[in-house]
């Protein structure tokens, strides 16, 4: 289910992610297409949303904030972040971070 919202690349995986800024709370809401959808606090001003949502990104996949880097969509709502993390790991933290998103939705 995962492998369609990142790839592998030397560095780790790269990610494509569907930002909702200036939401009620941040949160991974779930998959928009081929990106994860991610709702983040934070509004679109100086930059502040694209940090709430690598630092949520960090905390997510368990890795430090240094780690999540944003490579493409800075002022878009469609991104991609590189996250120095082995594949196999990365696959596994999607998953489970999309059944949490899952069974919040049907609360």
């Amino acid at each position: 289910m995962a492998e369609r919202l990142f790839e592998s690349t030397g560095d780790g995986v790269m990610l494509n992610v569907h930002a909702h800024p200036g939401a009620g709370r941040s949160a991974v809401i779930g998959k928009h297409g081929n990106a994860l959808k991610v709702n983040v606090a934070a509004p679109p001003e100086a930059n502040r949303a694209n940090e709430a949502l690598a630092s949520l990104l960090a905390e997510e996949f368990g890795v430090k904030r240094a780690s999540v880097s944003l490579v493409s969509g800075a002022t878009s709502r469609s991104k991609r972040f590189l996250i120095e993390i082995d594949y196999k790991q990365a696959s596994t933290v999607i998953d489970d971070v999309l059944a949490k998103a899952a069974r919040a939705a049907r609360r």
